[in-house]
């Protein structure tokens, strides 16, 4: 099943900049095949559902590789059944009808 995810990772007990854990999931989401859309708070992610949760596990894993004691995640998920869409069709239905 596809899926499209919005993912916010923060590591916890690791200073102010969050940057470098951050760059590490994105590495480890592009690793995994995974399309992406970087954005101020979060990352967009879409790909098939066993996929895209098994990279979100291995963000996890890694920031904890790299000295995070903690770490909190929010993810919100959506998938559909009636049709193919991926993340730029959403963000295009939007714009098109801004432009009327």
């Amino acid at each position: 099943m596809k899926v499209m995810i919005d993912l916010c990772i923060v590591p916890i007990g690791v200073g102010v900049s969050l940057s470098p854990y951050i760059a590490a999931c994105e590495k480890v989401l592009t690793a995994a095949g995974l399309k992406t859309a970087l954005h101020g708070y979060g990352t967009n992610v879409e790909g098939e559902w066993d996929e895209v949760f098994a990279a979100v596990k291995r963000c996890h894993e890694v920031v904890h590789e790299m000295g995070a004691p903690r770490v909190t995640t929010t993810i919100k998920v959506g998938t559909r059944t009636d049709r193919d869409q991926t993340m730029e069709d959403k963000v295009n239905s939007v714009k098109e009808k801004l432009a009327t």
